[in-house]
């Protein structure tokens, strides 16, 4: 561990411009988290946090000499009950604005990402998603032609992810959705960035492996009910529907009205369904033995190693096992903290030129590295069915 005799401050945005804030007295960084804390994502952001927390009281709150504060700021809004862009752009520009800031842990959604990342990256303050899984934030030719580009305004990466992309999840989710005897798929998607993302690359999966499309719709994710949309899918003779999109965005009432509407057909979704929240709401009779989950990753039960650690130290914490993306929360915090301890100065700078130089890190998920488009290079895939109101690991998917 490192002394620092003296005292560099980070960044922050003034009129525009990269300025560097005044020397502080106090030997104190701040690492703060932007996530949705209302509405139905709050279960699973909250071990998110709680994860985060642990990473920070491992290294008993300070690194090389300096008190490491921590920040939870909710990116969502009453009115919304999910991610609101205009919160989630006072949250990055309130830690651009704070000299204390060295690290923004967030986002949550894919969407909210777009609006934080450009601030940041303007400011020079290193942001680590924990649940970001939209390609065309970090790959080029994987999103928009601008795309990641115009997220980076100052020309340098400052934004780095712990968890796999869609454009690896939505091809295995095709494949597995074969796999379970898959003839003919509906694919719906809720529309945003994230579900109608990963609703295209399993879109263009299926067709690659022989696997029909019958048809590909956007839904309102505030409608009351699905039942003419479920007329529409039974009508067409699918075996099989894929949703794209979360919990948030009403993937349990689609689950609820296939079922009442006598739709026997299995019904996948992606990671941003694999969460408590979503059984609650679908109703577990409606998902029992017929629902199918992809996630980046592998569920608390099955981690080894340094996961296995973090899970049992959770539940003995907690008392409750885990969410799918507390490690990932946990893993974003220990990477800065890491980073933060190897910065040659406790800066901004410094410490975003560490997190890029992250290699064959040794955490809860394995041992990975940051690619040069801030990517990890871990590629591990799983699948999980819905028996009995809980969620059950079926396999490793991709290999």
């Amino acid at each position: 561990m490192r002394s620092a005799p003296s005292i560099r401050r980070p960044t922050c945005v003034l009129s525009m411009l990269l300025v560097t804030s005044p020397v502080v007295a106090q030997n104190q960084l701040k690492i703060v988290s932007s996530l949705p804390r209302t509405g139905s994502a709050n279960a699973q952001t909250t071990t998110m946090v709680n994860g985060i927390r642990m990473a920070i009281d491992e290294v008993g709150g300070k690194v090389d000499g300096f008190e490491i504060l921590y920040e939870d700021m909710d990116d969502a809004s009453p009115q919304r009950g999910n991610w609101d862009p205009a919160v989630e752009g006072q949250n990055a520009n309130k830690a651009a604005k704070d000299p204390l800031v060295v690290g923004y842990i967030g986002t949550f959604n894919s969407g909210a990402a777009k609006i934080a990342m450009p601030i940041l990256n303007r400011a020079g303050c290193v942001m680590i998603s924990p649940a970001n899984t939209y390609p065309g934030l970090t790959k080029p030719g994987f999103g928009e032609k601008n795309e990641p580009k115009v997220y980076r305004p100052s020309g340098k990466v400052n934004y780095f992810r712990v968890v796999p992309t869609d454009d690896l999840q939505g091809v295995v989710a095709a494949d597995w959705a074969k796999e379970l005897g898959a003839t003919k798929a509906f694919v719906l998607h809720d529309r945003e960035l994230y579900g109608k993302g990963i609703a295209d690359v399993f879109e263009k999966r299926a067709k690659e492996i022989g696997l029909a499309i019958v048809e590909v719709e956007g839904i309102d994710p505030k409608a009351a009910n699905y039942r003419s949309l479920v007329t529409k899918i039974k009508a067409t003779g699918a075996d099989f529907v894929y949703f794209g999109g979360t919990t948030q965005n009403n993937a349990g009432q689609i689950a609820k009205d296939l079922r009442s509407g006598g739709v026997v057909a299995p019904l996948m979704v992606p990671d941003g369904c694999f969460e408590d929240a979503f059984i609650e709401a679908a109703g577990a009779a409606n998902l029992n033995g017929k629902t199918y989950v992809t996630f980046g990753g592998l569920p608390a039960d099955q981690l080894t190693g340094k996961g296995q650690v973090f899970r049992e130290n959770y539940r003995a914490k907690y008392g409750t096992d885990p969410e799918a993306y507390a490690v990932y929360g946990y893993e974003a915090a220990r990477v800065l903290l890491d980073a933060i301890d190897r910065a040659e100065a406790k800066d901004r700078a410094s410490i975003l030129a560490a997190v890029a130089a992250t290699r064959d890190f040794q955490g809860a998920l394995g041992t990975w590295s940051f690619d040069e488009n801030g990517d990890t290079t871990n590629r591990t895939m799983s699948g999980q069915a819905v028996i009995d109101g809980k969620f059950v690991f079926q396999k490793v998917l991709g290999r």
